[in-house]
């Protein structure tokens, strides 16, 4: 079976706009990583943090992944399903988070269960989160020769 032309467009805008909230995520760009969520967002991030809404997924991601934090998300095999104006998306992920302050490193993957939602602006997340596979620590005294230099890319 093939996706029609404005399922295919479709796909690609939902595409799109995950690879923008991660973007976004990563270099701190606030304002973009919040035009990609519904007003009524929710999100499970596993292990207690859980949000409710917009304000409060974005006011914590401020607060917690801020310039002393530097992440890296990506994410792969996307397998969306569109019902109308609403998907299902589940991906791949793959991230790594560096606090050097804290002299730490995580690494890790997971699987992304997000809904969207079709609005008068285009797909948004109405909700989020995902499930571990693994997580790897790593404490940077451990890696005598370990140096970070923040880009201009970040927002910081």
């Amino acid at each position: 079976m093939s996706a029609s032309g404005g399922q295919l467009e479709d796909l690609r805008s939902i595409e799109n706009l995950k690879y923008r909230y991660l973007r976004s995520l990563d270099t701190k760009d606030w304002a973009t990583f919040a035009s990609t969520l519904t007003d009524d967002v929710t999100g499970n991030y596993g292990e207690g943090l859980a949000f409710s809404d917009r304000d409060e997924l974005v006011g914590y991601m401020q607060k917690n992944v801020g310039p002393a934090v530097i992440t890296e998300h990506r994410v792969a095999h996307p397998e969306i399903e569109i019902d109308g104006d609403t998907a299902r998306g589940r991906w791949y992920l793959q991230d790594r988070v560096i606090v050097a302050e804290f002299s730490f490193m995580l690494i890790g993957a997971a699987f992304y269960d997000d809904t969207y939602r079709r609005t008068a602006d285009g797909w948004r997340i109405s909700s989020t989160g995902y499930d571990r596979t693994y997580e790897a620590t790593i404490g940077l005294a451990d890696l005598p020769s370990f140096a970070l230099k923040v880009g201009p890319a970040v927002r910081v």
